[in-house]
């Protein structure tokens, strides 16, 4: 393995971002003169481009050192969540501990942005059923030299302001400002740790820096008909943010694109001192819920300090059709994204060695597939198969097996999601599932052959995705007794 720090001046990934439909529609937005442009920027430039008005960087910004920039950052990564509409796969773990990509956790993605980056101070904000994340973090993210100043923090909810947890996203960062002052940053970047992407902070912290910005905002177009679960914003042509609606019921379009909606990616970076401020009088005000999307961003702005949006496509790494950004908080788009991954080229580059993502590395023997026989023949077509796993006499099609997970003779296993350590046993059909670590799938089982007979025993989504757990099979592998 490399060591991360010679990631740090490497040269990003060329990017592609001609021909995605998404993208276009997310500059018209970034440009829309509907959205209240001032009246003296329209006489100075009534017909802008849309690519001048969303692509292009303040020019002082590209004399900025970026790799200063980065080393005077602290990032908090908010990992506390639940991800309730990921229904039995957050059961046990908080979201940004769900497995994803064959080997990874989400929270890796997030994490391996940062040190990529050149930012190696991180805190995680940590809640809900934090064990598994704890583990994983304790086990792969222990690379950073503290001699240099690097780390990787923990920060479980202690109580350590009043006798309370976390209550909202802006309160897991209120109650470590302690922390925080302790490393003296100049500036702080938040996190959500709970979205796949690959994307160079530096680049949006240099463009913070330069445009003498309060807070920056990362913004994707998202669908519409998804947008009531993002963060909602509008701008004008000069980026800035004039209005933030935390989770809308009816999130308004981008203008010209009544299909999309301009969605926050949960990434905020904040002067210190500045954010200090706010988070201070959040923590005053009795009617908060103290959560920077339903109440610290609306009231900057509200306020008139300058939040600006930051297009993702700027400080994308990779991707075959612009900017790649997933948020696979149900179990439908947790299984469309780990699906992706098994095509010839998908827009997600897993191979990248310039920016790698890091994680947790066992210590397991290579795939291993036996036999050659008519109707008992250990084979993998268009799948992601990781070490540890044995394929013994049957076919894997257009799927991911996680590590140490051993598939018997006669199964048949297609277009699935199947977690670290299951045992598939002999003449099983797994069809379109996400089986759960630790499963022990039982001898001729058929799951997703009839969705009817699977409802009464699993959890079927509406597109016909079966969710399999011990627990549906009446393995007792969480039970304390």
């Amino acid at each position: 393995m490399r060591c991360p720090s010679r990631t740090r001046n490497a040269k990003a990934t060329p990017r592609v971002t001609g021909g995605c439909r998404r993208c276009s529609w997310l500059s018209l937005a970034l440009l829309s003169i509907a959205i209240a442009v001032p009246a003296d920027a329209a006489m100075n430039d009534p017909n802008p481009s849309a690519s001048e008005a969303v692509a292009a960087v303040p020019p002082a910004a590209h004399a900025l050192n970026a790799h200063q920039l980065t080393r005077a950052t602290v990032a908090l990564v908010l990992a506390g969540g639940r991800g309730v509409r990921l229904g039995p796969l957050t059961d046990w773990r908080a979201k940004p501990a769900v497995p994803f990509g064959g080997k990874f956790r989400i929270i890796d993605f997030a994490l391996s942005n940062c040190v990529n980056s050149g930012i190696r101070r991180i805190g995680i904000c940590t809640q809900y059923k934090a064990q598994s994340l704890i583990r994983h973090v304790q086990r792969g993210w222990s690379f950073l030299d503290g001699r240099l100043n690097e780390f990787v923090e923990l920060l479980p909810a202690q109580q350590q302001l009043d006798p309370v947890w976390y209550r909202g996203t802006a309160d897991a960062v209120y109650q470590n400002l302690a922390v925080l002052r302790r490393h003296g940053p100049r500036f702080v970047l938040v996190l959500a740790g709970d979205h796949i992407y690959k994307m160079d902070y530096g680049k949006m912290i240099s463009e913070h820096a330069a445009g003498a910005t309060d807070v920056t905002i990362g913004c994707v177009a998202v669908p519409l008909a998804d947008a009531s679960s993002f963060g909602v914003m509008k701008i004008d042509a000069q980026r800035r943010v004039i209005a933030f609606a935390e989770k809308p019921s009816d999130p308004e379009p981008i203008p010209g694109a009544a299909d999309l909606a301009l969605g926050s990616m949960g990434i905020y970076i904040f002067g210190a001192e500045y954010l200090y401020e706010l988070l201070q009088q959040d923590a005053a005000d009795e009617t908060s819920v103290h959560d920077f999307g339903k109440n610290v961003i609306p009231r900057a702005i509200a306020r008139g300090d300058r939040v600006v949006a930051h297009d993702l496509r700027t400080s994308t790494v990779g991707g075959t059709s612009g900017a790649y950004w997933r948020d696979v908080g149900t179990i439908d788009a947790y299984w469309d994204a780990n699906m992706e991954l098994t095509k010839v080229t998908p827009e997600l580059n897993l191979y990248d060695e310039e920016w790698p993502i890091w994680t947790a590395q066992e210590q397991l023997p290579p795939a291993k597939f036996v036999f050659d026989e008519d109707r008992r023949r250990g084979a993998a077509l268009d799948s992601l198969v990781s070490g540890g796993c044995i394929v013994s006499g049957s076919t894997i099609r257009r799927s991911l097996l996680f590590s140490n997970v051993h598939v018997h003779s006669y199964c048949t296993v297609e277009d699935s999601v199947v977690l670290s350590n299951v045992d598939i046993a002999r003449g099983a059909v797994l069809r379109r599932a996400v089986v759960d670590k630790g499963c022990r799938i039982p001898a001729a089982l058929e799951i997703g052959v009839d969705a009817a007979r699977d409802r009464r025993r699993f959890h079927v989504t509406e597109r016909g995705i079966t969710l399999v757990t011990p627990e549906m099979l009446g393995q007792r592998m969480h039970s304390p007794r």
